[in-house]
Order: structure tokens, then C-alpha cells, then sequence
């Protein structure tokens, strides 16, 4: 055997030497440790603590709260020009998106231009990530539309429509605000990457959808998003189509994708694909007005008001029966426009080598959220679309919020006249060609060849999404997702190890094909916290892998085994129930030892690797005194080395009752 009789550091009553007990702590102490670790693993006070002085330590919160005021005092002419043109550009995109997306969600087109104005500068302020680009995103206006519609008509009653989504938006920016504060941002951690993809591939794919209505020109379209309502809305109505709309619609759509494909294609010329948008506009709206289109079956925007946004605190609606949707709305758009916010940011500030504090994100867009909805805006976040085109700009701090901000400002106080005659079919083509880059087809491939079952939470979120609703898909990804996490802690994997050939290390026996099993020690390793979720399954799989050892035994005439050694070093914790299976599982093998009465031995479990959390709660259930300290080892090897010499050591006809193996042996 590989790991022989070689020395090891214990045996007898130095068993608790060899595993030592952690010393005991006050159980509010233990408490306080166990919740920092959970709701505050990266210690935000730090930066308070290590100053010294009351008016430092204030300055120190207060940068810690508001992350411009670390960049500003440095902040140089060289890095203003970086960010003056990175603002420009993102405000040339920022405009004819936001008309694009209120449109979306069935909002006025001048909340874009609102929602582009105010909470920018919030985040400036509060945000800590230099590249994302605040905005209204398309997902969120699609969800805002859809679910709002089920109870509310946008076109019969706007004003009562406006304010519920305003409100919808205010309940958001306080759950998202509540989040950080409360350190809960782990609860944006269900929706895992797979469910991103899907949801978001899903949601672009509705949101191209609904565009059909203004490329083909229709007057009248369903209210639905599924993919069998919208087809049936279009094809129900092909004696209505116009040419002319599905000419401008296609001419324009297909000059986007072109100059997105060059970008792409020559990133030093990023700027063509960013401005192509605020071209389209341009450019239809000048085709619009001297051709005099709007007579010819093409629609155009209509007036757009002047000036900036206007206070709404008095807008939004608190009263029965309209704020349990706008609570389910603003909670559902908050957590989504968090996570697609946060994984912007953070996929940026990996290319920069730089970090995001995730629940500081959390009450940045919770406060420009609550804000925005106070001056008229409605839910924003920050675009993927819109923070790459940022990125590739060139910026260097949030400052570039600030000036798309200015941007937006002059546009609301002097250039809303021109958008006038801009057609909705070239609202359409942008929405459609920003959506087709959400679609991530090769994160689909990826996730198919690593993981099978992430590829199928992947596509149960799209499926749910095009053929159910939004709401559906994201419960049906977020189900399966929460299932598998379930299913991992309820059917923990547990695998035999075997021992390296001349060496004291044990591996997996499915793994390493030359690891090989020791005569009469079974050694199983549990890869999971014990908990009463999956101590049932464990001490039934626990008894089956000893079945099949004995049955393996028996058929190849082998010496019967009568160690069962358990690897607990991936046990991180255990609770009552778990120290009840270990116990359960010390008796079984007292009575299977009674069956082989003729083996000079009876059976034994032997713990390896035990946590100190482990160790206390086996020590005060009393399960380490019945299992026996002497059991009790460092390393699977030093437990296989003792129970090998033990074996071969100890005469027929002597009982070990709860088992003392040999004195330390140099």
C-alpha cells in the first residue's frame, strides 16, 4: 500500500492533538463574525478606520459615499478633453435612443431626453465606475410597457400611465437603494450568466418584434409579446402594410448594421457606428420634411416640448388599486436593470484593471432612479451599448456623464423643434439594430460545450421570454436556476478515493486512473456542507458505497474492509441534522461488525480533514466522544496509515470497543 506504516504524528489519547479542538467564542461574538461575512465579506469601513482624526475619517465616509470627490481634486485639462469627446459621442447615441426607448414603453418621447438628463449626474456623483454610461435601456422599457399595460392604457388615460410608471420607477430606485444599504447584493447573484444571455437574447428578440409594427407602418398592433401574437398581429394585417415605411425601415436598419459591422471591423472608426443612430435621425427627418412623407402614410414623432424636466413628486400614485403594480413592476425592473448594470460595469472595469464596489453601484442607481422619478424620468441603468461606445471613446472618469448630461440640456432647451418630422420607422431601425447585438450567439455555443445544464437554463429563459412573456421567461430561468442550486445542496456529490502509488496522497478514483483502493479501508470524500437538506441522501448513498465495497470484496476474495475513512475537507458546515447522520452512520457500522463477529476487528468511522465548525459541533452533540477523539486525523493519509496499522497489528480475540489505535510510533 502507497501509504505503507509510516510514521505519523499521533495514535492514542493524542487524537485531540492531532485535530485540535477551536477554542470557544461568545456565541454574539460568533454571530457578529458569521453576519460581517455575509453581508459585508469586503469590509467597507476600512477606509474610515486607517484614518486617524475625526475630520478625516469624515472625509474618508464621504468619499467613500460619493467616489468623485477621490478623481476630481486630480483631475487635469489632459482628461477633460478625453472625456468631452467621450460625452459627445455617447450624446449623440443617448438622444435617439431615449426617444426611441420612451416610445417603447409607451411613454411620451421627451422622458428619453429627461431620463438622459438627470440621473447621469447622480451617478456621476455616487457611481464608482469610470466607463458605464447612464440611460434608458431597452429591456427595461419593454418590461415597463408590458406590464404596465396589462392594467393601464397608455392611450386611453397617458396621464394615469405616466403616473404609474414614474411611480414604478421611484419603487425601484428604493429597492435598488435598499439593496446596498442593506448589503443584500447577493440576491442579484441568482440571476446567473446563463439566465442573463437567455433573458436578455430573449427580450431583444420581443422587443425586434414589436418593432414590425413600426417598420410595416400599422396603425393598430397587439398589446401582447409573445412570438405567436406578434406574428398573427402582422400577417392579420398585410392589405395595410406600406411601402414606403418598409422601404425606409429596411434602407435605414440595413446602414446601421453596415456601420456597426465597420466599427467592428476598424475600431479606431468606433465613432461611425456610434453616430450612425443620430444620423438616421437626421437624415429621415430631412427626407420626412421635404418630401412631406407624413402625407404618404409615413408617421413622424409630432411636437416635442420644450425645456427641462419638469418636477413630478406630486405624479406619483400611492392610492389603491394602481400600487401593487407599480411596487411589482419597480421591483422586477430593479433587479434586472441592476444586474445588467453591475455586469457592464464590472466587464469594463476588468478591461482597466480596476474595481466596482457592487452595492455601492446598487445605491447609485437606486438614488438616481428614486431622483429621476421625483423630475420626471423613468428607469435607467447603464447600456451596454451605450458604455462601450464610452469605453472606446476614450473616457477617463464619470465626468463623461456629465457632459452627455449638458448635451441632453441644450437639446431640451433649444433643438426639441427639430425632431418633429422624425419618422417612427427610423425609431424603429435603431431599437432593431441595437437589439440584434444582444443576442449573444456564441456565449450560446459556449455555454452548450461547458455546461449542458447552464445551456438549458439559458434557453428555458429564452423560450419563456418569446413564447410566454418577459415576466414568464425571467421566472422560468430564475426557477431553474434556484432548482439547481437546490438540487446541488441536496445531492451532494461523494466519490471514493484512492491512494497514490508511493505517496500519501488520495485522489479520485474516477479521475486518476492510477489511484488505487486500500485493502480494508473504504475512503469517501463528501464535496458539500452536511446539512438536514441532503443528510438523509448522504448517509443512504454513504451505505450504498459500502455495500458495493463488500460485494466487491467478496467477489474477488479480497480481506473485508472495516474502515470507513470520510475526506471531510470540503465540509464547510454542518448542522444537527448532520451530526445525527454521522452518528446514525457510527451505529450501522456497529451492527454490521456484529454480522462479521469473526473478524478480529469491528467496523470503525474514521473523520479526516474536519473544519474547526465541524469539530465543535461533533464535540457538542457528543458524536466526536462516541466516534472517539483517537479517530479523528489531519490528512486522509495519516487516518489510512493508522487504520493499516491497527490492522496488522492487533491480535484475534481482542475487542477495541470504541477503538484505541497504537501509541505515536517514530
Amino acid at each position: 500500500m502507497g501509504s505503507g506504516s509510516a510514521a505519523n504524528g499521533g495514535g492514542g489519547g493524542a487524537g485531540a492533538a492531532r485535530v485540535p479542538m477551536p477554542a470557544a467564542k461568545p456565541f454574539l461574538e460568533t454571530l457578529g463574525g458569521n453576519m460581517k461575512e455575509t453581508f459585508l465579506p469586503d469590509d467597507p469601513f476600512r477606509v474610515v478606520r486607517r484614518e486617524r482624526g475625526c475630520g478625516r475619517r469624515a472625509a474618508a465616509a464621504l468619499r467613500y459615499v460619493f467616489p468623485f470627490m477621490e478623481w476630481a481634486p486630480s483631475y487635469t485639462l489632459g482628461t477633460l478633453k478625453s472625456d468631452l469627446i467621450a460625452g459627445i459621442t455617447i450624446a449623440s447615441l443617448a438622444i435617439p435612443q431615449g426617444i426611441s426607448y420612451a416610445k417603447l414603453a409607451n411613454l411620451p418621447p421627451v422622458l428619453g431626453l429627461y431620463s438622459s438628463f438627470v440621473p447621469p449626474l447622480v451617478y456621476a456623483m455616487m457611481g464608482s465606475s469610470r466607463d458605464l454610461a447612464v440611460g434608458t435601456v431597452a429591456v427595461a422599457s419593454l418590461l415597463i410597457g408590458s406590464m404596465l399595460s396589462e392594467e393601464v392604457s397608455a392611450a386611453e388615460d397617458p396621464a394615469l400611465y405616466l403616473h404609474v410608471a414614474l411611480t414604478a420607477t421611484f419603487f425601484a430606485g428604493v429597492f435598488q437603494a435598499l439593496l446596498g444599504v442593506l448589503r443584500l447584493g447577493f440576491i442579484v447573484d441568482f440571476l446567473s450568466h446563463a439566465t442573463i444571455v437567455g433573458f436578455m437574447g430573449g427580450a431583444a428578440t420581443v422587443v425586434c418584434l414589436q418593432q414590425l409594427k413600426g417598420m410595416f407602418g400599422l396603425d393598430h398592433f397587439t398589446t401582447a409579446t409573445d412570438l405567436v401574437s406578434v406574428m398573427r398581429s402582422v400577417f392579420s394585417q398585410t392589405h395595410l402594410w406600406r411601402w414606403e415605411s418598409v422601404v425606409m425601415g429596411c434602407g435605414f436598419l440595413f446602414f446601421l448594421l453596415i456601420t456597426r459591422f465597420f466599427s467592428k471591423r476598424r475600431t479606431r472608426f468606433f465613432w461611425v457606428s456610434a453616430a450612425a443612430p443620430l444620423a438616421s435621425v437626421i437624415i429621415g427627418s430631412l427626407l420626412v420634411y421635404v418630401t412631406h412623407a407624413e402625407n404618404h402614410g409615413i408617421q413622424v414623432i409630432g411636437y416635442l416640448k420644450k425645456g427641462l424636466n419638469p418636477p413630478s413628486a406630486t405624479s406619483l400614485n400611492f392610492s389603491s388599486p394602481y400600487m401593487m403594480l407599480a411596487l411589482k413592476t419597480g421591483i422586477i425592473t430593479g433587479v434586472i436593470a441592476l444586474a445588467e448594470g453591475i455586469a457592464v460595469g464590472r466587464s469594463f472595469a476588468m478591461f482597466k484593471n480596476y474595481h466596482i464596489d457592487g452595492n455601492k453601484e446598487m445605491i447609485a442607481f437606486g438614488t438616481m432612479n428614486i431622483v429621476g422619478s421625483l423630475t420626471s424620468c423613468y428607469l435607467t441603468t447603464g447600456p451596454f451599448s451605450r458604455s462601450a461606445v464610452n469605453y472606446n471613446a476614450g473616457c477617463k472618469t464619470a465626468m463623461s456623464n456629465v457632459i452627455m448630461s449638458v448635451a441632453v440640456m441644450i437639446t431640451l432647451l433649444f433643438l426639441t423643434p427639430l425632431f418633429h418630422y422624425t419618422p417612427l420607422v427610423v425609431l424603429s431601425a435603431i431599437i432593431m439594430s441595437a437589439m440584434l447585438g444582444l443576442i449573444d450567439y456564441p456565449a450560446a455555443v459556449h455555454l452548450w460545450q461547458v455546461d449542458k445544464v447552464d445551456f438549458c437554463v439559458c434557453l428555458g429563459a429564452y423560450l419563456g421570454v418569446v413564447f410566454g412573456s418577459v415576466e414568464i421567461g425571467l421566472v422560468v430561468a430564475v426557477g431553474i436556476s434556484i432548482l439547481r442550486v437546490l438540487l446541488f445542496v441536496a445531492r451532494p456529490r461523494t466519490t471514493v478515493l484512492g491512494n497514490i502509488p508511493n505517496t500519501m496522497i488520495y485522489r479520485r478514483m474516477d479521475q486518476y486512473t492510477a489511484a488505487q483502493r486500500v485493502p480494508g479501508v473504504l475512503v469517501l470524500r463528501v464535496d458539500s456542507p452536511i446539512y438536514f437538506t441532503n443528510a438523509s441522501y448522504l448517509r443512504e448513498r454513504i451505505a450504498r458505497w459500502i455495500d458495493d465495497e463488500e460485494d466487491q470484496c467478496k467477489e474477488k476474495g479480497e480481506m473485508q474492509f472495516q474502515y470507513v475513512v470520510l475526506d471531510m475537507g470540503a465540509v464547510g458546515s454542518i448542522d444537527t441534522s448532520g451530526t445525527s447522520m454521522l452518528d446514525e452512520l457510527r451505529k450501522t457500522l456497529d451492527r454490521r461488525g456484529l454480522q462479521f463477529s469473526y473478524l478480529p476487528l469491528p467496523f470503525q468511522i474514521v473523520l479526516a480533514n474536519p473544519g474547526s465548525e465541524i469539530m465543535k459541533k461533533l464535540d457538542s452533540s457528543k458524536v466526536l466522544e462516541a466516534i472517539g477523539h483517537e479517530w479523528i486525523f489531519p490528512t486522509v493519509g495519516e487516518a489510512v496509515a493508522e487504520c493499516d496499522f491497527v490492522m496488522h497489528s492487533q491480535k484475534p480475540g481482542m475487542v477495541m470497543g470504541s477503538g484505541a489505535p497504537h501509541e505515536n510510533l517514530v
